[in-house]
């Protein structure tokens, strides 16, 4: 019997040795390329349903909302101004294949002929299961009006409240990178890029970095003369910090945050992610005046990000709602900005050109 015993196992390690051989022969060895490019997608299919097709076309629709918030720092004289457009909804196509989504947004009212305000964003992404990256461009002109204002004690800014602004344009570009440290069982991707689905609650810490280029073209002028016509019998006059023409921002920051995937229902996702950053700032601007040089400045500051999402995916077919809200601010001995920037995505598609691995199961 014990002898009966060990030629079966013999003979099934040798079965085994035949098959694995038989594997080998059929899978040729990968180069280390080829599996480091896979380990950024791994996943525990307990909890992540991977990605099971090809390519993804998608339907968004965006609302953008802006506030720039712009201070003195003179001692005798502060001075503060916010400026901010009427929100506008924008629309574009996206195009993604596996990781990468390409997209492309415009304003409805820039196709009418002699339309004021013309806005457009344009904005990528890779994303996997271990890391994510964004890329985005976005630029806005005219349209802005004036929310806030003090210009001094005495002064009823309730007349200035509310009046349109045309002397602002702004251009924004920026690129965020972050890794996932729960990558395995939380998915970044299932809830902003619609890739894979999650299917058990998780969350997860992630670590990130970013840059951010951001111009702001000013016109002093219109601002003095717009004062000038609101209080023609009062002397108000515009601290020098504000006498600038064109102010570009830069940021790079790192950041670490958390984020949670809350699966609430049967192909439903709500997620909430938050993170905070440390940013290295650096400014350059034009000034009004020719005998001054300019201005500059460097320094630390916080900043903020907040995503949330609300999505229903079935694999195939997935629609939702996205939120990003970003805060800078920047800041020297002469003037400095609080900026809100915030867009909410409602969004529609399909995926399309089912994988190899699930032909056959489908």
């Amino acid at each position: 019997m014990r002898t009966l015993t060990l030629l079966l196992l013999l003979l099934l390690t040798i079965s085994d040795v035949k098959a694995t051989d038989s594997l080998r022969t059929e899978k040729p060895h990968r180069s280390w390329l080829a599996r480091l490019v896979d380990s950024f997608s791994e996943v525990d299919t307990n909890y992540v349903e991977p990605q099971h097709y090809n390519w993804s076309l998608m339907l968004q629709s965006a609302y953008d909302f802006e506030f720039y918030h712009l201070r003195t720092s003179n001692e005798n004289l502060k001075q503060s101004i916010t400026f901010a457009p009427e929100p506008v909804i924008k629309i574009g196509p996206y195009f993604g294949w596996r990781w990468i989504f390409l997209g492309y947004n415009f304003d409805l009212r820039s196709l009418q002929f002699g339309g004021g305000r013309f806005l457009s964003e344009i904005a990528g992404s890779i994303y996997s299961s271990r890391f994510g990256i964004d890329v985005y461009y976005r630029r806005t002109s005219d349209d802005y009006k004036i929310r806030e204002v003090n210009l001094g004690d005495g002064i009823d800014t309730g007349k200035l409240k509310g009046q349109p602004f045309n002397g602002m344009k702004v251009s924004i570009t920026g690129a965020n990178l972050y890794y996932i440290f729960n990558h395995r069982r939380f998915s970044y991707p299932a809830a902003f890029a619609q890739s894979t689905c999650q299917k058990i609650s998780c969350g997860s810490w992630m670590a990130g970095i970013g840059y951010l280029n951001n111009t702001i073209e000013f016109d002093h002028h219109k601002l003095e003369q717009q004062i000038i016509d609101t209080y023609p019998n009062e002397k108000v006059e515009l601290d020098s910090g504000f006498m600038f023409n064109k102010v570009k921002y830069f940021d790079i920051d790192a950041s670490v945050g958390y984020a949670y995937n809350w699966v609430f229902a049967r192909n439903w996702l709500l997620t909430a992610s938050l993170s905070m950053a440390v940013a290295y700032k650096g400014a350059s601007g034009e000034t009004a005046y020719r005998e001054e040089s300019g201005f500059n400045f460097k320094n630390f500051n916080v900043d903020g990000v907040g995503r949330f999402s609300l999505l229903w995916n079935n694999v195939k077919w997935y629609g939702g709602v996205n939120a990003i809200v970003r805060t800078y601010s920047y800041h020297n001995d002469r003037f400095a900005t609080n900026n809100i920037l915030g867009n909410v995505y409602l969004f529609f598609g399909v995926n399309f050109g089912l994988r190899k691995e699930y032909r056959k199961k489908r």
